[in-house]
Parts: C-alpha cells; sequence; structure tokens
C-alpha cells in the first residue's frame, strides 16, 4: 500500500485517479487529505508518507529540506481560482477586472483561504489598492474547511477558492472563474518521499496521474491538465 498526504483541493481528482491506477496495477493507494498547510507541516515534521501531493511551490520546498526525492516532482494540474454566492443570492457581475473590483468592494464579507490562492488573492487586493478598505471584512476560512462552507452557512457573501474545491458543494451557486486578466493559477505536482521504500510504485503511480488516462478526472474536476 502507498501512503499519501495532499491537500484538500485536490482531494476528489486525486480519489478518482488512484481508484483507476489502483484497478490498473493492483496496487493499493491510500491518501488522506487535509488543509494544504498542515499537510506541509506534517511531511516537514518527518511523518512517514510515500508520496506527497501539494501545490508546486510547497513541493519545491519539501525539495529544498531534503523530504522529497530530487527529480521525483511532477506537475500534474493546474486549477483556476473561482467565485461563489450562497445559493440563490445575486450573483454580482465578474467579467472584467474593474467588474470584479468592485464587486469585492460592494462585498460586506469576503471569504477566502489560507492556501496559495489565498496568499494571491491578498496580492491582488494590494495590487489594486483596496487592502486596507477590505481588511476588516475579510474571513479567512480555517485550514481544511472549504470557502464555501462559510458561504453556505451565511458568513460571508462572496467567496474566493480553487474552482476544484468551490464545484459541486452544497449551499452555494458558482459565479464563475475570475476574468483572465487577474486569474490566480495554482501548480499542483507532486513527489517522492526520501523515506520511502516503495519507489518505483510511487513512479509508476505518478507516471498513471501524469498520462493520458488521467485527463478525463483533471477535467472533470475543475482541472487543467498538464
Amino acid at each position: 500500500m502507498l501512503k499519501c498526504i495532499s491537500s484538500m483541493a485536490t482531494r476528489q481528482v486525486l480519489a478518482q485517479m488512484a481508484a483507476a491506477f489502483e484497478a490498473a496495477s493492483g496496487c493499493t493507494v491510500e491518501i488522506e487529505s487535509l488543509g494544504g498547510v498542515d499537510a506541509l507541516r506534517r511531511v516537514q515534521s518527518g511523518e512517514a508518507f510515500d508520496a506527497v501531493f501539494l501545490a508546486a511551490d510547497a513541493i519545491d520546498q519539501l525539495i529544498a529540506q531534503g523530504r522529497i526525492v530530487p527529480g521525483s516532482k511532477r506537475d500534474l494540474m493546474r486549477s483556476p481560482v473561482a467565485v461563489a454566492v450562497r445559493a440563490g443570492a445575486p450573483q454580482p457581475h465578474i467579467g472584467s477586472e474593474q467588474a470584479l473590483r468592485e464587486a469585492v468592494l460592494a462585498c460586506p464579507h469576503i471569504g477566502y483561504s489560507t492556501g496559495p490562492s489565498g496568499v494571491a488573492l491578498m496580492a491582488l487586493f494590494e495590487r489594486w489598492g483596496i487592502a486596507s478598505a477590505v481588511r476588516e471584512r475579510l474571513v479567512q476560512a480555517r485550514p481544511g474547511v472549504p470557502v464555501g462552507t462559510l458561504l453556505a452557512r451565511g458568513e460571508v457573501s462572496l467567496g474566493f477558492q480553487q474552482l476544484s474545491e468551490l464545484m459541486n458543494l452544497e449551499g452555494i451557486d458558482l459565479v464563475g472563474t475570475l476574468p483572465e486578466a487577474v486569474q490566480i493559477v495554482t501548480t499542483f505536482s507532486a513527489g517522492l518521499c526520501a523515506g520511502s521504500a516503495q519507489a518505483d510504485a510511487v513512479h509508476r503511480m505518478l507516471a498513471f496521474m501524469a498520462g493520458p488516462q488521467a485527463l478525463d478526472a483533471k477535467r472533470r474536476h475543475g482541472m487543467e491538465p498538464i
């Protein structure tokens, strides 16, 4: 059995790809999914895994720290950031950069994530010159809690997160992805853990997930194949 860890953003697509790999290879794969920040910390602490699935920059950190084998990194897919509202709520116009900026300024409570998309969103607000104006209205979801959950509870009225994490959630309506001019795209990658005793099996799994047999699963879950 391969023991793996991932962020929540890739939980559903990885589950589907892992099931397909199991069927094709007979190798069992167990993937624990949690907030990306917490997943990174657990690998950094030395907890034993065979493979890690995280944002590309986090994988690079783990390589630099000796937790992932150099040369084993595989870029698997990209995920854009999307905007959502509570189910039934009016949907703002976000078709242009200016429209999105106005929607943010008009929003009483804005939800965002702890992951790389959240960091990039804060940088966008800074670039727009509205960071101080919206600071008191920002609500950051706890690691492992989807922004969509905050929307469904009525704790925020506009939510930003990876499309893959907002898709198919009950209690919310998807408005759409960010305009191309300001789109935030996260690359999700994987790597072989330095302490794994199953390197060959991990390499086979990652090659399978990077191959043509995984294209449909990625697209179905809002991901762009690499």
